[in-house]
């Protein structure tokens, strides 16, 4: 079983950074890929950013350039870092994790609430 838990949301300004973090509970880190869904009121969640136990990472288009996803396979840890955030970038964060052998992400935090004022 694993269990992740995040932190770092809050309420920022359009313009400004963000780092949300999750910690990784349960099994072996480096054999999880690692993602970042968020889900905005009313919209369907969506991947932000994912991690490989590599380390390759994808972002989406809306955020690529802005977020950086990054892990610390030591500290058992995934990181987003939000820059020049936007009022649309406002939504509920959520950590989440598949072992690489599996095709859809199956463990998933509680989620942390970013709200970008404009």
């Amino acid at each position: 079983q694993v269990e992740l838990a995040e932190s770092g949301g809050g309420l920022v300004q359009a313009g400004d950074s963000l780092r949300l973090s999750c910690v990784f509970y349960g099994r072996t880190f480096s054999s999880y890929v690692m993602g970042w869904f968020r889900q905005a009121l009313g919209k369907e969640r969506e991947l932000v950013a994912q991690i490989t136990s590599g380390g390759s990472t994808s972002e989406a288009d809306p955020v690529k350039g802005r977020f950086t996803i990054s892990r610390d396979n030591l500290a058992n840890m995934v990181f987003l870092q939000m820059n020049s955030v936007k009022p649309e970038d406002t939504g509920v964060y959520y950590c989440a994790t598949k072992h690489i052998s599996t095709p859809d992400y199956t463990y998933w935090g509680q989620g942390t609430q970013v709200t970008v004022s404009s």
